[in-house]
């Protein structure tokens, strides 16, 4: 008889500080290693892009890599996060973590398959489980963007963007960013 472990929110403490990160997702531990450049700078400039609208908008907060707890066996860090004033006055808690959804969460996507995977489906299922209004797949070595909304209780996908495209939001009023933009340093496949 085999024994699962279910990992929590204190289990983290307890994990080695070696730059990975950690992630819980339904009691499961997910590791994955230091982002390389191209990753790093794709989240960089998507933040840019985001900061710039809101400092506009004034309507939320933009971060990057929150931790983001939704219950004891569900702990994440999402590359970047768009959160409502509104919701962001109830979700910042004393441990200066999340602990509600944002309406915006971007995933990056980092090579490999179970990284994909987790992105793509564990965190998917997550993210459309625990109330998130938008979730964004940004796939460098693609470059293109999957967008996945709110519909009642599921997240579904809308659009792919790619490098012509402009991606805007109706979450975003006023936000425009051309796709390519994000992508200038990352080197085109051959």
């Amino acid at each position: 008889m085999s024994t699962m472990t279910r990992w929590t929110t204190a289990d983290l403490s307890s994990l080695p500080d070696d730059g990975n990160r950690y992630e819980i997702i339904d009691g499961e531990l997910y590791m994955s290693k230091q982002p390389i450049y191209y990753h790093q700078s794709v989240c960089s400039k998507l933040d840019g892009k985001l900061e710039n609208w809101n400092e506009r908008e004034k309507l939320g907060d933009v971060s990057i890599a929150p931790g983001l707890i939704f219950a004891d066996d569900d702990d994440v860090a999402p590359d970047l996060a768009w959160i409502s004033n509104e919701r962001l006055a109830g979700a910042l808690e004393a441990d200066g973590k999340l602990h509600d959804a944002p309406e915006l969460v971007v995933e990056v996507l980092s090579p490999g398959s179970a990284n994909e995977r987790r992105d793509r489906e564990a965190k998917l299922q997550l993210y459309a489980r625990r109330g998130v209004t938008e979730y964004w797949i940004v796939d460098w070595t693609l470059r293109c963007i999957d967008v996945y909304r709110r519909d009642q209780t599921q997240l579904h996908h809308m659009a792919t963007f790619g490098e012509d495209d402009s991606l805007e939001t109706p979450l975003l009023p006023g936000f425009s960013c051309p796709v390519a933009s994000l992508f200038e340093r990352v080197p085109a496949k051959q």
